[in-house]
């Protein structure tokens, strides 16, 4: 029986089972048939997905991220998930500045000394809109796939109705495959949201989702047709707060420069048994 040392953290909520692959040298299919076991909350250590720091596969950085959802499925990146891995990759030896590559995507980071944590995302986003079963969505994608509705503050607490709408939109054919992550979104003030997110491969809402909070900022300026060429939004999730930031071309219409600055913490560690 084999046995596996891991930690268990949370970015505003969102949390992960990490595992360092540098001591064990998993292939990737035996990380995804163990994902669902280790994020089982009830047989397992429960997550809402798994990190994994993984040898460099790219010359330029310091190590890979591999990140699957708590069903074993690729979620692309993971913007709560980088901050936590960033935070242990530190912890275990890495600069407080770092490189690291998600696929193809190579990201930079910092650790700031409160632990918080930046991510700089290296995708330009050009949003548009869609109308999916009624709905008047705006998709920006993030690394990840994102859909954003905007809601009163009172439908923003329906999480019965949100998960109905969520699972809808996340397996309408026109965003499959392969599916989308759906956002709600509160808006208190221009650069002040709420937000709820309906994650793929999780499939219900978690506290927070990083990647949602850049796509949910940017859909915001976008809906708002707002036209500073920097701005930096406040997002509220129910794990805590995000920073997203970024920068935009009006001739374009294109944003890029997206910053992801968050919380991340440790909350236990120990031993699981294969």
């Amino acid at each position: 029986m084999e046995e596996i040392k891991f930690h268990k953290m949370q970015g505003a909520g969102n949390d992960f089972v990490v595992i360092d692959n540098r001591e064990y040298g998993f292939s990737l299919d035996e990380i995804i048939k163990f994902t669902p076991k280790l994020c089982d909350r009830k047989f397992g250590i429960g997550g809402d997905g798994m990190l994994v720091l993984q040898p460099s596969e790219k010359q330029e950085v310091d190590y890979t991220m591999i990140y699957r959802n708590a069903d074993g499925s690729d979620a692309g990146m993971c913007g709560n998930g980088a901050r936590c891995l960033v935070l242990f990759a530190f912890k275990n030896g890495f600069n407080a500045t770092q490189t690291f590559n998600v696929h193809d995507n190579v990201y930079e980071a910092e650790v700031h000394g409160d632990n918080s944590v930046s991510i700089h995302f290296p995708v330009h986003v050009q949003p548009k809109k869609r109308t999916l079963n009624g709905f008047d969505l705006i998709q920006a994608d993030t690394a990840t796939e994102h859909l954003i509705t905007f809601v009163s503050e009172e439908k923003l607490e329906d999480e019965k109705e949100l998960v109905s709408t969520g699972s809808e939109l996340r397996y309408h054919p026109e965003v499959n495959p392969p599916g989308s992550n759906v956002n709600f979104v509160y808006a208190e003030s221009d650069q002040n949201i709420q937000l709820q997110t309906y994650e793929r491969g999780v499939e219900g809402l978690t506290l927070a989702c990083g990647t949602g909070a850049l796509a949910s900022a940017v859909a915001s300026h976008f809906h708002n047709q707002q036209q500073d060429k920097h701005a930096t939004y406040t997002v509220k999730v129910k794990g805590g707060t995000l920073k997203a930031s970024f920068d935009f071309t009006p001739d374009t219409s294109t944003y890029h420069q997206l910053i992801l600055t968050g919380p991340a913490h440790f909350v236990f560690e120990g031993i699981y048994s294969l």
